[in-house]
């Protein structure tokens, strides 16, 4: 049951980082950043997919990478920048953003753990 309940939160959280991207996609960001944006929607899609339909571990560790990958992009660009961009922590989207990713790592590495111990239980 928990272990269902988890895959959900971090679907949700993959869905809603996917849909910040998109939103982000659709302000016409410039260059290599844009084409990003919508290969991040992508991959949140397609991750929230694979977390909620295979039990298997892979779909866990994406959503941490996921996740993982996406937060460090957005503090590189938050700090000294990253490909060209320069954020500020100031609006709703980066907000989304970064509670979703951080959900996404907590949960993911949560979906792995709970693997892990049913595997010593059993």
């Amino acid at each position: 049951m928990v272990n269902w309940v988890l895959r959900i939160v971090v679907a949700a959280a993959l869905l809603g980082s996917a849909g910040v991207h998109y939103f982000l996609w659709t302000q016409d960001y410039p260059g290599l950043t844009g084409t990003l944006f919508l290969l991040d929607a992508i991959a949140g899609l397609v991750l929230a997919i694979a977390v909620l339909a295979w039990r298997h571990w892979l779909p866990a560790l994406g959503a941490f990478g996921f996740g993982a990958l996406t937060l460090g992009a957005y503090v590189l660009a938050a700090t000294v920048g990253f490909l060209g961009n320069h954020d500020q922590f100031n609006s709703q989207p980066e907000y989304w953003g970064v509670i979703t990713e951080a959900v996404c790592i907590v949960g993911g590495l949560a979906l792995l753990f709970l693997r892990d111990r049913r595997r010593v239980a059993a």
